[in-house]
């Protein structure tokens, strides 16, 4: 028989899951509570039960490392939950034969799709809405293509550079979009690839890669690839994919919940770094934190 909750605490249904999972609980049909805020007590034919929405069912299936799969209706006002354990040893991994290739076409992370991502998507778009128009754009870690073929989907008919040392993403990348500028190279010789300036120059994922001087690259991105005018949108990772799920928060080893310290220190030295060069500066985002420097004025 279904473990029913009605009145009983959050804590309390936290211990359950964490005791029993996988496991399948009956809780009251969040849309009953249309409009109420999580906690607040609604009444359906005399009997009283704590209202919680949908989203706090999907948030706290993510925080203790479960999958929430599609609920169940059952008998009125009851609906099935059913919740089973992540593989925590499934996650998404870089190669490691072949440094080049370690987020190249045939690895792991080439199965990500994140125009798939409506967080990412929408927070993209608002970041381009910030920004004028522009004729040139590069791309420092374009890998597949994904993010371009996004900026065209948004309206963006501008020139397209991108830079990856993945010759097996780039091949993928050249199929795509034939109309391109795909260089091979390392983002730490920008300085040797004179690649001239650019209206906007984004680098998504990229900058905490191992082996990249990530403050010097954003130096030389502001120093000598950015128009007077020009715009910049760096994207740093706040989250991670474990066994098919995307899970908020950076992780550090051997903590179970998410540790955001470095990630606000590098955000903040960023923030301050553009401003210091007269860019308006947005820090916008939830699974990838978006800082948008826009020409001030």
């Amino acid at each position: 028989m279904l473990r029913e909750f009605r009145t009983e605490p959050l804590l309390d249904v936290i211990r359950h899951l964490e005791a029993h999972a996988p496991t399948a609980i009956a809780v009251v049909d969040p849309d009953l509570g249309r409009g109420r805020y999580a906690g607040e007590v609604i009444e359906h034919e005399g009997e009283r039960f704590t209202h919680r929405p949908f989203r706090t069912w999907v948030d706290l299936a993510e925080r203790l490392g479960l999958r929430l799969l599609t609920p169940r209706a059952t008998a009125a006002p009851w609906i099935e939950l059913r919740f089973e354990r992540l593989d925590p040893a499934a996650r998404l991994r870089p190669r490691a034969d072949d440094p080049t290739e370690r987020y190249g076409a045939g690895s792991e992370f080439s199965r990500i799709a994140k125009a798939e991502d409506p967080s990412f998507v929408l927070d993209l778009r608002d970041a381009l809405d910030r920004i004028r128009s522009p004729k040139r754009v590069l791309d420092l870690g374009v890998n597949t293509g994904d993010e371009l073929g996004l900026l065209r989907d948004l309206g963006v008919t501008a020139e397209l550079v991108g830079v990856d040392h993945s010759a097996s993403a780039l091949a993928l990348a050249r199929t795509r979009f034939p109309d391109a500028t795909l260089i091979e190279a390392d983002m730490n010789a920008l300085p040797a690839l004179e690649l001239g300036r650019f209206d906007l120059v984004i680098s998504l994922g990229t900058l905490q890669s191992p082996g990249i001087d990530d403050r010097e690259v954003v130096r030389r991105i502001v120093q000598d690839h950015l128009s007077p005018d020009g715009a910049v949108i760096l994207g740093f990772p706040n989250a991670r994919y474990v066994d098919g799920e995307l899970e908020h928060g950076t992780r550090m080893k051997n903590f179970r919940q998410p540790e955001l310290g470095h990630l606000m220190k590098d955000v903040a030295f960023y923030r301050k770094y553009l401003q210091q060069h007269g860019r308006r500066v947005f820090v916008t985002g939830k699974y990838e934190l978006l800082i948008t420097g826009v020409a001030g004025g």
